[in-house]
């Protein structure tokens, strides 16, 4: 028999009470159909392993009619209003979020919401929670490629770059096989922590991620530890795009001298820190273009351009594409894509 495993970055939720635990999973066309099976299957094996019905769960959509994940395979489903009673509803999105707002489903959400109901999101869907006013007090995450764009839409978020997050039942996750890892939580956190390691036993899973494990591998773990200097100074690069430092004052901040910061950027990072700089700033611009309606002047001065001119001349660049036709392509792709899955 395999050896258990449990996750090492996250204290084990004790086990409430237990009882069936209905759940909605609100289906927003081009969702992620990888996060949603992933969030679902759980469920399901903690069914089969301990012989009870501890979940159902009703798939849903605004209208009640057929609904297309990214990958255009179509699944039915039952009306948001009649869902029935539900213990927490999580919405599933996927690609083109911000096109996907509706003020009928915001008022639902908080209906459910003001009902003591958990709402939660999985993949870009927090953006809709967040459109929704459901996000003021909970700190949330999204997936890393919509952080930028959530950030400058909702300044006002606590946004994480962790797999997950649970706060004032709030549960966000940053989609993909990050759904897994926190439903196998939430049903640690219903049922104790042997069921949930046994479902994720039965998927293969070699280690259960924790809410406090990262979307994407720092670049101290990459580095490994031996240079915390030159990780420091990326951290502070990242932290500082919009408003933007000298070389000297970030060789400062990480107690080198502006030749040693030089030679590490080469050795490591094989670029000059300026270049890396420009590299990380450009790409916060692009996931800004293709993930949200900001104007190219907002997301110039966004990323730490004094001028769109500058910025379009960088853009091209380093891209090989102007920003505008950056985004006029992406946008066509979409267009076609919907059309042909309709």
């Amino acid at each position: 028999m395999a050896k258990k495993t449990t996750s090492k970055s996250a204290p084990k939720p004790a086990a409430t009470n237990v009882g069936l635990t209905r759940y909605g999973f609100l289906l927003i066309p081009e969702y992620s159909m990888m996060a949603f099976t992933a969030a679902v299957d759980q469920l399901r094996m903690a069914n089969r392993l301990s012989s009870k019905t501890l979940y159902e769960w009703v798939i849903l959509s605004d209208d009640g009619k057929p609904v297309t994940a990214s990958n255009d395979l179509e699944l039915a489903t039952t009306a948001i209003a009649d869902a029935g009673p539900l213990d927490a509803v999580f919405v599933c999105g996927g690609t083109n979020i911000e096109s996907k707002v509706d003020k009928g489903r915001n008022s639902w959400l908080r209906h459910q919401a003001s009902n003591n109901v958990a709402i939660g999101a999985l993949c870009t869907a927090t953006y809709l929670l967040a459109d929704a006013g459901l996000l003021k007090t909970s700190r949330c995450t999204i997936h890393w490629e919509n952080m930028a764009g959530l950030r400058e839409q909702f300044p006002e978020l606590v946004i994480s770059p962790d797999l997950f997050e649970i706060d004032n039942d709030r549960y966000t996750c940053a989609g993909g096989s990050a759904a897994m890892d926190m439903m196998v939580y939430l049903i640690a956190q219903k049922h104790g922590w042997d069921l949930a390691t046994e479902v994720a036993e039965e998927f293969l899973v070699e280690r259960i991620r924790g809410r406090n494990d990262r979307q994407r591998l720092p670049l101290r773990l990459q580095l490994g530890a031996s240079q915390p200097k030159l990780a420091e100074a990326v951290a502070f690069m990242e932290a500082n795009i919009e408003e933007l430092i000298s070389l000297n004052e970030i060789a400062s901040h990480v107690a080198l001298s502006r030749r040693q910061l030089e030679r590490l950027f080469q050795k490591y990072l094989h670029c000059a820190p300026t270049r890396y700089y420009m590299r990380l700033r450009l790409t916060h611009a692009r996931q800004l273009l293709l993930q949200t309606s900001m104007p190219i002047v907002d997301i110039a001065y966004a990323s730490g351009f004094v001028s769109t001119p500058h910025f379009s001349k960088c853009f091209r660049e380093f891209f090989g594409i102007p920003p505008r036709e950056e985004r006029r392509t992406h946008k066509q792709i979409e267009n076609d894509a919907a059309s042909e899955a309709s």
